[in-house]
């Protein structure tokens, strides 16, 4: 019975990069001898354990094999007789096919320290492309790669191709494809996963409404990239930059800009009322892959609203009120912070205007803060019933933002 760290850990240390989970393949044990020695087993599908003092995991050496289409169609083998080399075989690139031996000597069958210092993603077997959710799994390593230089190798990129032109990528399920989706986002180059599933193909199929804006014009004074899809590729990125992390305002990035692929070929390259042409693509996108409703109500709300933070300083303030009302923000005061972010997001995610300032955001928030500070408790409301209370409260709140932009 020997245990290998596997996976993320060894291939994150060796790019000198710290935060994956450690996770251990175990050869030569039954999953008797496993409970014997104190693992608890948490696996579904295969015996996975929870190792008693670290609850670190620690999965049997195993093989697969394909028996229906789709990601789920497999069947698993755990013996002892099962080899490292064997289990590393299956895994999707080679740079995840990386062991490590409690002595901390590196077990590399497949080359996955060559790739990693070549900064290339390279699919391990022909086995890949029985797995259509490596496609997106690719697209998630190259969103959070590509800052260090990697590209995906050619022969992979022509077996994601033909993946996608045998239709294994239609079985996936919804579920799945917004975990990759929503982890994609959350990287630093988000751009570079929206680029991979279009090259290969992949794009049109999950998300139609992303692909259809490439190859649609913009005005030159206002987007110098002229490309939507590029200007939505910039806005992903932005959106990286100034919120890391932040998948739900990464998921209002890439769909705000919608609507522009309805726009009809006379009007071009200007999109009027794209912002509200794009609600309905951008719940079908929702309703496709059953968003979480924060993500769906924020995206929404950028969507709808950007063009009216853009304009933020030509709003009277009985629009600054109302729309801050419309986004619900005053019941839910972060979501006007993260539409601020989104719509810098849009404005910076221009070619040429990286760095530009975006005073619109924190003129947003001001008024935000000065509107917020106007409660019920503060107002005559003598005589006042139901309705009348809130249209009270708002002309208050008003007043005050009218007062306080011209105090500004």
């Amino acid at each position: 019975m020997r245990s290998y760290l596997v996976g993320g850990a060894v291939r994150d240390r060796l790019l000198g990069l710290n935060g994956s989970d450690r996770d251990y393949v175990v050869v030569g044990a039954t999953p008797e001898q496993m409970a014997a020695a104190g693992y608890r087993p948490v696996g579904k599908d295969f015996p996975v354990f929870l190792h008693p003092q670290t609850g670190e995991e620690y999965a049997l050496a195993r093989t697969e094999r394909k028996t229906a289409p789709g990601y789920r169609g497999f069947a698993f083998h755990a013996d002892p007789e099962v080899t490292l080399e064997a289990d590393l075989a299956r895994r999707d690139f080679t740079i995840n096919a990386i062991a490590e031996d409690e002595a901390g000597t590196l077990v590399d069958p497949y080359g996955g320290a060559r790739d990693l210092r070549a900064r290339v993603l390279r699919h391990v077997s022909p086995a890949f492309a029985e797995d259509p959710v490596r496609i997106l799994r690719g697209a998630r390593f190259l969103a959070r790669f590509a800052p260090l230089g990697f590209t995906v190798a050619p022969q992979t990129l022509e077996l994601m191709r033909a993946m996608v032109a045998n239709g294994e990528v239609d079985h996936l399920v919804a579920e799945r494809v917004w975990q990759e989706l929503v982890r994609a986002l959350a990287e630093a180059r988000p751009s570079a996963c929206i680029g991979l599933l279009r090259e290969c193909g992949a794009l049109v199929r999950l998300l139609p409404e992303v692909d259809a804006l490439f190859g649609v014009p913009q005005r030159a004074e206002f987007h110098p990239e002229i490309d939507a899809g590029l200007h939505t590729q910039m806005v992903c990125d932005m959106a990286a930059r100034l919120a890391p992390g932040n998948a739900r305002i990464g998921f209002a990035a890439l769909t705000h800009d919608l609507g522009k692929a309805l726009t009809p070929a006379h009007k071009l390259p200007a999109h009027i009322n794209h912002e509200h042409a794009g609600l309905a693509p951008l719940q079908a996108v929702c309703d496709r892959y059953k968003v979480p409703t924060d993500y769906r109500e924020l995206a929404i709300i950028a969507c709808r609203e950007h063009l009216n933070v853009h304009r933020f300083d030509e709003l009277r303030p009985e629009t600054v009120h109302d729309l801050i009302a419309r986004c619900d923000g005053f019941r839910q005061p972060g979501r006007i912070r993260e539409l601020a972010v989104v719509c810098e997001a849009d404005k910076r995610g221009r070619l040429g205007c990286q760095d530009e300032p975006y005073p619109q955001a924190e003129r947003l928030l001001a008024m935000q803060r000065v509107a917020l500070a106007i409660s019920a408790a503060q107002l005559d409301l003598a005589g006042l019933l139901g309705p009348q209370i809130g249209e009270a409260l708002r002309q208050a709140r008003i007043a005050a933002i009218r007062e306080a932009r011209r105090a500004g």
